[in-house]
């Protein structure tokens, strides 16, 4: 199929980047600027999803803006991997607007303008990362998400936010000023394009093996928005910054664009084949294993809430570079959907954490006992996530896990089948504690203070636990865009 010319994949970014300079022209007028976020949200998903139709029947929707050197473009363009990518940041950005208006006006936070300002950059950044056409409109939109993303991190401006967003910027600019920097001008030289291609751009390239692992491990590590470890350690840091913002950083914008650009670098840059033939899948596949069982211990030792969360993130993010690299198409699936699978889940769960933030001031999961009773739809709403994120039907959490599973047999890696089934249990054992402490504790004298749901707070929360299930029972959109990814 001939790709569709237009001009959407380029309004959806934009829609984002005007609503930012909107709410800073509305700094004065607070109603009017908290309004413009969920109206661009809405317009955004809109523009996504009319793009959805050409790439689900296997087109493109394509728009070259301007060339920068021969072989390199500003370009965009939306295929069926960018569109898991935009599909949830778009509609999940709905939710978090009306959730952050809830938070911030609830709190009374300082700065607002500022706030909903990079919030809405931060979306732009995140789709157009997700319709980049090349390596070199990745790196530039991911650029910008993580210097947008900064001032959310140190928000509060105190001491604490500015150790958190130092560590935050030095992780994620330092690796890609050095060993991400480097692989995109080896790239360019072996391949004489940065182009993403269909089966891979350097699938067959006149390069060494040893340059070719250099370069793809230059990628993995250099994307550390992506936290395989050792590169993990700026995303608990990162949860000095506001709830929302957390939400933000660890369910739909910041890390799923790391994983995002390591799938891409995998399907579009080297290729399957070539990555099976260097023996880079495996290899991967035990740090990202590593990763996953590593990040769940550290979880289980964590009583406050947000960092509980913050390492759950690491862990199931490597879940799906586990599924890329394992090679087999339901492995690759299942990777892929988890994107939007671990999305849906973990905005609930820091939705929720929010939440209790807000109603009681409470952030350690020991002083939540019987708070359950007090916010029954917000621990409803968690319970639920937790389901997903352990992989219980009929949740999202749970179709992608499958995948992942069966792939790892369809690939002959029962030890990864181990570890997929090992993490779970890990899941379980970090998740549901929270649950119970919250609804089978007894309540101590200090959490039998007045303590309410708030409507602008609970409802979004409430929402994205019902999107998990949905998506559990009807994914069909989702594997259709990962069917369209690995044939």
């Amino acid at each position: 199929m001939d790709p569709v010319i237009s001009t959407r994949p380029l309004l959806a970014v934009a829609v984002a980047g005007l609503a930012a300079l909107a709410i800073l022209f509305l700094n004065k007028r607070e109603k009017l600027r908290d309004a413009v976020s969920p109206i661009a949200a809405v317009a955004m998903f809109a523009i996504v999803v009319s793009m959805a139709p050409t790439v689900l029947a296997g087109g493109t929707v394509e728009l070259r803006l301007f060339e920068v050197l021969p072989g390199i473009d500003v370009a965009l363009r939306a295929d069926a991997l960018g569109m898991v990518f935009a599909t949830v940041s778009s509609l999940l950005w709905i939710v978090a607007a009306v959730y952050s208006i809830g938070y911030m006006r609830h709190l009374h936070e300082h700065a607002q303008t500022r706030f909903f300002a990079c919030f809405a950059t931060s979306l732009a950044a995140a789709v157009g990362g997700a319709f980049a056409a090349n390596l070199f409109t990745l790196v530039i939109f991911y650029e910008v998400l993580s210097l947008v993303t900064y001032p959310l991190v140190y928000h509060h401006e105190d001491e604490e936010g500015w150790r958190g967003s130092r560590k935050y910027l030095v992780y994620l600019m330092g690796a890609s000023k050095s060993v991400l920097l480097a692989a995109l001008a080896l790239t360019y030289h072996i391949a004489g394009s940065l182009d993403f291609v269909r089966g891979g751009l350097l699938t067959g390239a006149n390069a060494s093996a040893t340059l070719l692992t250099a370069v793809y491990f230059c990628y993995l590590f250099g994307f550390a928005k992506a936290a395989v470890m050792p590169m993990h350690a700026w995303l608990p840091a990162a949860m000095v910054a506001p709830t929302p913002v957390s939400a933000l950083l660890h369910a739909v914008a910041v890390v799923k664009m790391g994983v995002f650009c390591v799938l891409r670098v995998i399907f579009h840059v080297f290729g399957v084949s070539t990555v099976g033939e260097l023996g880079l899948g495996v290899a991967t596949a035990y740090l990202v294993s590593f990763t996953i069982l590593m990040a769940s211990v550290y979880a289980l030792t964590r009583d406050d809430l947000k960092a509980r969360l913050a390492y759950s993130t690491v862990s199931q993010l490597s879940y799906i570079v586990l599924g890329a690299v394992l090679l087999s198409p339901l492995a690759m699936a299942g990777g892929i959907i988890h994107i939007a699978a671990h999305a849906f889940s973990k905005i609930t769960l820091f939705f929720c954490a929010g939440s209790i933030y807000c109603a009681s001031g409470k952030r350690n999961i020991s002083d939540m006992a019987g708070i359950g009773r007090r916010l029954p739809w917000t621990m409803g709403a968690f319970f639920v996530a937790s389901l997903s994120m352990i992989g219980i039907p009929p949740t999202a959490g749970f179709v992608s896990k499958w995948y992942l599973a069966e792939g790892s047999v369809e690939a002959g890696q029962m030890a990864f089948l181990a570890v997929l089934l090992a993490s779970s249990v890990l899941n379980a054992a970090y998740f549901l504690p929270v649950s119970y402490t919250a609804f089978f504790e007894a309540e101590t004298k200090e959490s039998r203070a007045p303590v309410r749901e708030i409507p602008l707070v609970a409802i979004p929360l409430v929402a994205t636990a019902i999107l998990s299930v949905l998506m559990g029972i009807f994914p069909y959109y989702f594997l259709t865009l990962a069917d369209g990814v690995i044939r």
